[in-house]
């Protein structure tokens, strides 16, 4: 008997679901998401949500898991909450939010140095959650996108970004780096030998094994956004470009143009892909309704105008969640495109 699965991207379409940086984790038969909440860019964002849903198309939200409103004033973290990520490991559930007093209604003030991450452990999915370090982050600021993995040995590792991709072991009962005060650096943007498309900025490191290597998912924005892969042999590296080329996203000079002439990198040329996305990006692997490795991220629909200087924030910008399967042949993830009209999955 075969089954089949219809989607449409982007997934969700209610306003009020609008999130960026989707990570999905699926939990006996039911699917979990949560991501950034709007405000992204400027001003405190109300905090994490959380949503189920048990078909993948249809989400209802569940609670807060963190509610700002209900946060001391003095609280350390209080102010901006990015890219969230629940982790299983050792029969808890554990949360990683980058956050800080950063927020501001001044985006040339967002006192960024104060962003960091932290870790909250809860012993269901739905919460509560509580704080596992007392009063200080983990690593020094500013760190960001924030992504555990836990091998078959139950040694867990903890990766983001920052200036470029960094990584540590981490002690996850009591949230601290092993052997280090600071995360290890991994790579930046413009290291020798790094491709183009990487030298305006990388981010959102998510890491998964398969066949013995350890795959890390990060996202670039120098032409677009654009999803790339690194493996390795070890979950603290070396690790090195596998394939060389993005292996999904989208390109779009239009989305770009301004911050790649800040940059430096304008002349760089590259033709925008066909969909109808300003961007596709910031994922996270899970397991889809196949059973297979399926991507989920953050879709934007163009049409979104920016609102000035080098500002990401786009004016009614509306991202919403989009999934895709993944094909793993030979050791690598093979290239794939989002897409916007219905697909049938068939098995």
């Amino acid at each position: 008997m075969g089954y089949n699965f219809t989607y449409t991207n982007p997934i969700t379409q209610d306003v009020t679901m609008s999130m960026r940086d989707h990570q999905i984790l699926k939990v006996g038969d039911v699917w979990y998401l949560t991501g950034t909440s709007a405000p992204y860019w400027k001003g405190l964002n109300p905090g994490v949500r959380l949503f189920r849903s048990n078909d993948l198309l249809n989400w209802n939200f569940v609670d807060w898991l963190i509610d700002a409103s209900r946060l001391p004033e003095e609280c350390f973290y209080n102010g901006r909450f990015w890219a969230p990520e629940i982790h299983p490991a050792h029969g808890r559930f554990y949360l990683t939010v980058n956050c800080g007093r950063g927020g501001s209604t001044d985006i040339e003030n967002r006192r960024m140095e104060d962003h960091a991450v932290i870790l909250l452990v809860a012993d269901k999915i739905t919460g509560p959650y509580e704080l596992v370090t007392r009063h200080r982050p983990i690593g020094k600021p500013f760190k960001n996108d924030a992504s555990l993995f836990t091998d078959d040995d139950g040694r867990s590792y903890i990766y983001c970004s920052g200036g470029g991709l960094w990584q540590s072991e981490i002690d996850l009962a009591r949230g601290k780096l092993i052997g280090r005060e600071d995360f290890e650096k991994i790579c930046s943007p413009v290291d020798p030998g790094n491709p183009d498309w990487m030298i305006g900025g990388i981010e959102g490191p998510f890491v998964i094994k398969r066949d013995r290597w350890f795959h890390m998912f990060f996202s670039a924005w120098t032409r677009g956004y654009e999803v790339g892969v690194m493996r390795s042999k070890s979950p603290l590296g070396p690790w090195e470009l596998a394939p060389r080329e993005p292996i999904f996203g989208t390109r779009k000079r239009c989305h770009r143009s301004e911050q790649m002439e800040k940059g430096g990198y304008a002349h760089l040329q590259f033709e925008d892909t066909p969909d109808p996305y300003a961007e596709a990006g910031h994922c996270a692997i899970f397991e889809g309704p196949d059973g297979k490795d399926w991507l989920s991220c953050h879709y934007m629909k163009e049409g979104h105008k920016p609102i000035g200087g080098d500002s990401m924030e786009y004016a009614d910008s509306m991202p919403h969640l989009g999934i895709e399967p993944l094909e793993y042949r030979d050791g690598l993830f093979l290239p794939t495109s989002p897409t916007w009209t219905e697909q049938v999955v068939n098995w």
